[in-house]
């Protein structure tokens, strides 16, 4: 039997950042190239075990034992044991295990999920690079800080540390990787067909299914209800998110008993589910450039200043929020227009995007449009431009109001010097901010001169003293999010299994 393969892809929140925690905002969410990759396999003559290991890491191996027979209504913990010597404490691994396997026993006969469980089941979970620091990699490979490095280091590359000490480089690994584990547990055990992953749909009942019970696993292993973009963006991919209300997750999440069902909560047609997925996407021609920052924020310590400050201060809060909404949902307008300009005529859209790929931003007001088509483009590029500082000036003022780094002065210095630069749209601090990561959008023309917008930010990055920046190798993904992968397709996949 071939093994059930199944893909997530990382997150970027681009803009929306707080904003996302309150279901009357949207946010705007790019999900990434970097993928969590869950692979599951016969264990082998091993009856109801389940060994789960990622080989990224170190004393990354965890067992556990399925009780098939446990009665309907008993506890959940019963269904799944941990057995490992000595106990892991991987609760997202436990729980999403857990609480799938949970699901799977409410939902198909005992007898088909004995018959998968029989020999035992061996999951393997990986991490594309992207999630976690490569700066040991490279410095062992005595490489530069460069995108062209990154491809020098082996997929899946060791890190020679434990989970709990790695450097993350804030993607979204843990909702992927449940997201990745949640998908193939479901698939693997016929829950949902694979046609709802393959699905060119963003949105279907499978994909649905995973995305309400990864969001309810995800708030369960971090022992809160968070915004869950970060999920959504894994199962659907790159989107418009406005978040759930949490009150759905409110009596699983109260269940001390563990004996509540779960398909009733979790399932498609529960309309508690109010969160909304619109299709979006970085318009044609441009790039998503990110760079890890070696400084690192405490996320959940900036949220809880930040809503400090809007519970203390709700008419300055407010004011603030509601122009950050504006701003976001005229930057995601803009870019669509940008969409729908290259559909109207390729042509010029390209014509103009390699023109204004040499030129800075205060330079493309100048150009030569040569038709209204073109003139259109152009005004959209000034345009993002400009929304994209406009809504960093007031994430600085939330920061501030707050008393929270969300773009601090190290952040600004880097990222004014990035957008200066010939063929930049704009950039930011993604999420939460902080020291952990930039984003910067640049121009991709299809026939780049000697030097591309993408090299000049590169060399803005090397060349920086302040703060250690090193680029990831992450860009949009165009994909829908959850994939179902072939093993011959994923590049280094086969060697880590086989080793």
């Amino acid at each position: 039997m071939s093994p059930t393969i199944v893909s997530a892809p990382g997150k970027v929140l681009i803009a929306g950042g707080y904003l996302v925690l309150d279901p009357v905002y949207s946010g705007l969410v790019i999900s990434t190239s970097s993928r969590f990759y869950t692979v599951i396999e016969s264990l082998g003559n091993s009856p109801f075990k389940v060994q789960v290991q990622s080989p990224q890491f170190l004393d990354a191996i965890w067992n556990y034992e399925v009780n098939v027979d446990v009665p309907r209504g008993a506890e959940v913990e019963q269904a799944v044991h941990d057995t490992s010597e000595p106990r892991s404490g991987n609760k997202f691994v436990h729980l999403a295990l857990q609480r799938t396997l949970a699901l799977i026993l409410e939902m198909e006969d005992r007898k088909a999920v004995r018959g998968l469980l029989c020999s035992g089941l061996k999951i393997t979970i990986l991490g594309g690079n992207d999630f976690y620091s490569q700066r040991a990699q490279l410095a062992e490979r005595n490489l530069p800080p460069t995108i062209a490095s990154l491809s020098l280091v082996p997929e899946f590359a060791p890190s020679n540390v434990t989970i709990g000490n790695v450097h993350k480089t804030g993607l979204g690994s843990s909702a992927a990787l449940i997201t990745s584990l949640v998908c193939a547990l479901l698939v693997h055990f016929d829950v949902i067909p694979k046609s709802s992953v393959t699905s060119s749909e963003t949105v279907n009942d499978g994909k649905a299914l995973v995305h309400n019970l990864a969001q309810y696993i995800h708030c369960l292993a971090q022992g809160k209800v968070g915004s869950g973009f970060d999920v959504s963006v894994a199962v659907f991919g790159s989107q418009i998110y406005t978040r759930f209300d949490p009150v759905v997750l409110q009596s699983l999440m109260e269940d001390s008993s563990l004996t509540m069902p779960l398909l009733p909560i979790v399932s498609p047609s529960n309309t508690s589910w109010t969160h909304k997925v619109q299709d979006f996407g970085l318009p044609p021609l441009t790039r998503m450039m990110l760079a890890d920052v070696d400084a690192g924020s405490d996320t959940p310590s900036f949220v809880g200043k930040v809503l400090k400050w809007v519970k203390g201060s709700p008419d300055e809060a407010a004011e603030n929020w509601t122009a950050l909404s504006k701003l976001n949902q005229l930057l995601g307008r803009t870019l669509q227009r940008l969409t729908t300009l290259h559909s109207n005529d390729p042509q010029v859209y390209e014509a103009v995007i390699s023109r204004c790929a040499s030129l800075t931003h205060a330079e493309w007001h100048s150009q030569d449009s040569g038709s209204q088509d073109g003139a259109e483009v152009i005004k959209n590029l000034v345009q993002v431009h400009t929304i994209t500082q406009d809504i960093r000036t007031k994430m600085r003022q939330m920061g501030e109001m707050s008393g929270t780094p969300i773009e601090p002065k190290e952040q600004t210095a880097l990222l004014d010097a990035c957008v200066s630069k010939a063929g930049v749209l704009g950039g930011g601090v993604p999420g939460a901010g902080g020291y952990d990561a930039v984003y910067v959008l640049v121009l991709a023309p299809p026939e780049a001169g000697a030097q591309t917008p993408a090299d000049r930010v590169e060399q803005v990055w090397q060349g920086w003293k302040e703060l250690d920046v090193s680029p990831l190798a992450a860009e949009e993904s165009r994909e829908k999010g959850v994939r179902l992968e072939q093993l011959s397709d994923v590049k280094g996949l086969k060697r880590v299994l086989e080793s």
